[in-house]
């Protein structure tokens, strides 16, 4: 199951430069380190997006990712792909849902949601409500994230999220995300550079988790504002924990 989860979140992400001539979206490379309480992992992401208007008023996106962590107890590659339909109502609205799958720990999850976004003259605003079926639990995420746009290629972002995990032989756990990223499109190119930071604090257990990312991105389709507005920036938000929701 593990090796067609990854097939699939492959298929997602090279997908999209194939398709651009219909679609919007990107491809992106990153280097991520994180800190679990003094236990430490490096690795790389893959991840891409893109997002095809079906009607005038309908969007569907796909995304996916895949990421290789090293660290002291060995190395994973772990792969994520998710799915979008959502509506737009007016210029300035969109709201739809989504469906996921992740493979966190060799056991793959899935997640069903729904998400809306508001889009205002220099800002996105980004709601997200997820239900994540897990082996032996299930968690419930609720989460927004505030993107301002200083100018259409520059983007500063927070985002938090309440997260109640619900194990089986544990009992109910919760759990807080926050972060702050940014991301920069070079004048007259395709080409974007982003970092980003979150902590996942989970909060019976008495853990905390850095992580931090950098990378650069190819975009296609317009600036990154243009893309955030075309649904484009689906599922690539601060607003939950990290592969939770299929992305």
């Amino acid at each position: 199951m593990k090796t067609i989860l990854l097939a699939s979140a492959a298929a997602a992400l090279f997908t999209a430069p194939a398709f651009a001539q219909e679609s919007v979206g990107s491809v992106g490379l990153g280097y991520a380190h994180t800190d679990t309480e003094g236990l430490k992992t490096d690795g790389a992401t893959l991840d891409g997006v893109a997002a095809v208007k079906v009607a005038p008023e309908w969007t569907v996106t796909v995304n996916g990712s895949v990421a290789y962590a090293d660290s002291d107890f060995g190395d994973d590659t772990v792969g994520a792909a998710a799915a979008h339909l959502t509506k737009t109502f007016g210029s300035d609205l969109r709201a739809g849902a989504f469906a996921g799958v992740s493979d966190i720990g060799g056991e793959n999850y899935f997640s069903v949601g729904g998400e809306v976004q508001k889009y205002l003259l220099s800002a996105t605003l980004t709601g997200v409500v997820a239900y994540t079926d897990l082996d032996g639990a299930d968690a419930w995420t609720f989460g927004g994230d505030a993107a301002y746009y200083v100018n259409p290629s520059l983007r500063l972002n927070a985002g938090v999220s309440y997260n109640n995990v619900d194990v089986d032989s544990v009992g109910e756990i919760d759990a807080w995300a926050y972060g702050v990223g940014a991301e920069y499109q070079l004048d007259n190119s395709p080409f974007s550079l982003f970092g980003s930071w979150q902590r996942v604090s989970l909060n019976d257990v008495d853990v905390d988790s850095d992580n931090f990312v950098v990378g650069a991105r190819y975009n296609f389709g317009g600036t990154l504002q243009s893309l955030d507005r075309a649904g484009a920036n689906l599922g690539r938000t601060l607003a939950g924990l990290p592969g939770l929701r299929g992305f």
